[in-house]
């Protein structure tokens, strides 16, 4: 593989921390650290979110239980105006990445679809 693919790699990510989007993001998580119950709420709903996962991907069942406690947590999360304003700013970050995602995938596509 070229350098200069790596290269272009670094640069864009070098730019990606520039950008507006990733900006707002970051200022965004770092106004959310700064509140203690609020970044307590966001990280037991990031710890909540692997523990499904996990269940999931081994083939786990759900629990009443388990369904109990995603209620209560996504009302919490909700509520909770910063962790709402984090999830914007990282929704509009992701249609930057998946926009970036879909032009470097550009080639691969062209390739299976040429006829």
């Amino acid at each position: 593989m070229s350098a200069n693919l790596y290269d272009t790699a670094n640069q864009l990510e070098r730019e990606i921390r520039e950008d507006a989007a990733f900006q707002a993001l970051s200022d965004s998580f770092n106004r959310l650290k700064q509140n203690e119950e609020a970044f307590g709420f966001f990280k037991e709903f990031q710890m909540f979110q692997q523990e499904m996962q996990q269940k999931m991907m081994s083939g786990e069942e759900l629990s009443d239980d388990d369904a109990a406690k995603a209620q209560s947590l996504a009302e919490k999360v909700q509520n909770e105006s910063l962790i709402n304003d984090l999830m914007q700013h990282e929704q509009a970050f992701s249609v930057v990445v998946n926009d970036l995602n879909r032009i470097i995938m550009n080639p691969l596509r062209e390739l299976y679809n040429a006829e």
